[in-house]
């Protein structure tokens, strides 16, 4: 087989659903071993199963290698699927024993198998530069806030506000709105009537503009992405098209030759 039709085995659906299929298998491997009651009555079959996984993906990683070459780098998703796995053959004794919990790495090679996920990733990877710019804004809203907590309410709420690191804690609890209303910000207001303005103001900017607009950027970025790939898919599926129709002229043309 040449490296071509081996390449376009290796790529095939088939070949994708059955390493889908093993991540799967892979997946629930790990998790029944984190069970020492599934350890103790199946230890050897799982740790059998768990190699056998991990040899299809170095077989796997090793055929998309002769088969592509160094080309074989040029894409992220095939050099982030040679990473998980140089990681699960790094050994997991003596001093690299804290690396066996890293296994679990392997289950992300789903993302590069599962277009949907690809797409979700691509879109973060897109979002990242605005994202940026949002996380400064963040920070600067966070600092400004922090601050203005510290002087208000440091005094009477010490475990809360006292330290500006302690107010930006509190205040990151309170974008999230876990516990915000009885667990702060009422005691808080018990002391300083007042202070409901400051908490509803910087729950408006953070937790519902600033938010918003993070999520707006990845969704912006993985409607980009996606409209990106349908158009390489059409131009792709065009150019098989155009190919099949020259084919098929050659042959009339070989049948029927000009007089």
């Amino acid at each position: 087989m040449t490296r071509a039709a081996l390449a376009e085995h290796v790529e095939s659906s088939r070949a994708r659903q059955f390493i889908l299929a093993v991540i799967v298998v892979n997946a629930i491997v790990l998790g029944l071993a984190t069970s020492e009651r599934a350890m103790a009555a199946v230890g050897p079959l799982l740790v059998a199963l768990d190699r056998a996984c991990l040899a299809v993906y170095v077989v796997e990683i090793g055929i998309k290698l002769y088969a592509f070459g160094w080309r074989f780098f040029r894409s992220g998703w095939n050099v982030f699927d040679f990473t998980i796995v140089a990681i699960a053959l790094v050994p997991t004794a003596g001093a690299f024993g804290v690396l066996r919990s890293l296994r679990i790495l392997r289950v992300l090679r789903a993302i590069s198998i599962v277009p949907s996920l690809r797409r979700v990733v691509e879109g973060l990877i897109r979002a990242l530069p605005g994202m940026a710019s949002v996380f400064g804004l963040m920070c600067l809203i966070f600092y400004v806030s922090a601050v203005m907590a510290t002087q208000l309410f440091g005094a009477a709420f010490g475990e809360w506000f006292g330290t500006l690191g302690r107010s930006a804690y509190t205040l990151f609890q309170i974008m999230t709105l876990e516990g915000w209303s009885d667990g702060v910000a009422r005691p808080v207001m018990e002391v300083y009537p007042w202070a409901w303005l400051f908490f509803v103001v910087f729950i408006l900017v953070t937790a519902f503009a600033v938010v918003n607009l993070v999520v707006g950027l990845v969704v912006n970025s993985m409607q980009e992405a996606h409209g990106e790939e349908t158009v390489a898919q059409t131009d792709e599926f065009r150019d098989a098209v155009l190919g099949k129709l020259a084919a098929i002229e050659a042959r009339l043309e070989a049948l029927d030759p000009p007089r």
